[in-house]
């Protein structure tokens, strides 16, 4: 075995016998978001929406969706997988079945799903599977989790209308991971509204610059 072979990370999800154990206790996270000045962890207020994305590494993704107007908080963690309450390092070595993700709250009478999805789409390249650039591993893939049946839809028939514009360009097929949200763990404080506590900090996000025509 190489030292390569040591540190290459799995390219497919373990099964839930294979994952990682986890534990009970929830990662204790701040109160208040950085830059919107909400609180990060529910209850939030019962008219206002939630929706989960994957597009790479959550930190870049976060202040993307932090920036719109409408959004009441965001808080990045993990989900999509079978370890409870995991941590980073656990995450990272692909045994989780975990992907790196975005929690984004917010008020459909200010900003519409649709939005978001557009946001969404036009942040990252779809169409890589376990990866977004640079950033290889299962956790790194591109996921919409969804709150309830009618966000689904939503979120399928906006992968069709944006895979038409993808194809158009001459890219490849969409691989996004469109599913019911399952439980969101949030990451450890010190990644959360990471890009506001370390304005330099790493970001390795880039659309296809292909522009999302929802209807």
């Amino acid at each position: 075995m190489s030292i390569f072979d040591r540190y290459r990370k799995p390219a497919i999800i373990p099964t839930a016998e294979q994952a990682l154990p986890g534990r009970s206790e929830k990662m204790p996270v701040s109160a208040a978001h950085t830059v919107l000045k909400t609180p990060m962890v529910g209850p939030f207020p019962a008219d206002f929406q939630q929706l989960v994305f994957g597009l790479g590494c959550f930190w870049g993704a976060e202040r993307k969706f932090w920036q719109q107007a409408g959004v009441y908080t965001t808080a990045v963690g993990y989900c999509g997988g079978y370890t409870p309450n995991p941590s980073y390092h656990e995450v990272c070595s692909g045994m989780t079945g975990h992907n790196e993700v975005v929690l984004v709250v917010f008020d459909p009478a200010i900003v519409s799903a649709e939005k978001l999805l557009t946001v969404f789409w036009e942040s990252h390249n779809p169409t890589e599977g376990m990866r977004q650039g640079n950033d290889i591993g299962t956790q790194y893939r591109s996921g919409i989790y969804c709150s309830d049946e009618a966000q689904l839809a939503l979120a399928k028939a906006s992968a069709e209308q944006y895979q038409q514009a993808l194809s158009k360009a001459g890219l490849p097929e969409i691989s996004t991971e469109i599913v019911m949200a399952t439980e969101f763990y949030y990451a450890e404080d010190y990644h959360q509204q990471y890009l506001d506590k370390n304005p330099g900090g790493y970001c390795g996000l880039g659309g296809t610059g292909v522009s999302c025509p929802l209807s």
